[in-house]
């Protein structure tokens, strides 16, 4: 299916499903580079990909693709907030625990890239 738009009098042909993805834009402050530095960093420094697995489907840890959450509330400020301080024995609702920035010596910025790319891999589904 086509949609047509008119953008200041002229006609634009957008395909089906462009306006859903404008609706499921990225939060407040995060850019495309963000969620590829933290795409990069999920599978390397942040030693992300150790426990959720290389598509984030999940190993040790849960899997971050799906409609299931576990331990944050679905915002983009939820998951810093997990990923910053980690799940401790008490609120892993798995059995499993997340040391604090995954272990890893991430800074807050590079913490925010992660989110911000775990963020997407719900949001495509």
């Amino acid at each position: 299916m086509i949609r047509s738009l008119p953008l200041i009098g002229a006609l634009v042909v957008l395909p089906a499903g462009v306006e859903a993805q404008a609706q499921d834009s990225l939060p407040p402050g995060v850019t495309p580079e963000v969620v590829t530095r933290g795409k990069s960093l999920y599978n390397g420094a942040g030693l992300c990909m150790a426990c959720h697995g290389p598509t984030a489907k999940g190993m040790t840890g849960p899997d971050l693709t799906d409609s299931t959450l576990l331990h944050y509330d679905g915002s983009y400020e939820g998951l810093i907030k997990v990923v910053t301080t980690g799940i401790d024995d008490k609120a892993s609702q798995t059995g499993q625990i997340m040391p604090a920035k995954g272990g890893s010596a991430m800074s807050d910025d590079e913490v925010k890239a992660v989110a911000a790319y775990v963020w997407t891999l719900r949001k495509r589904i």
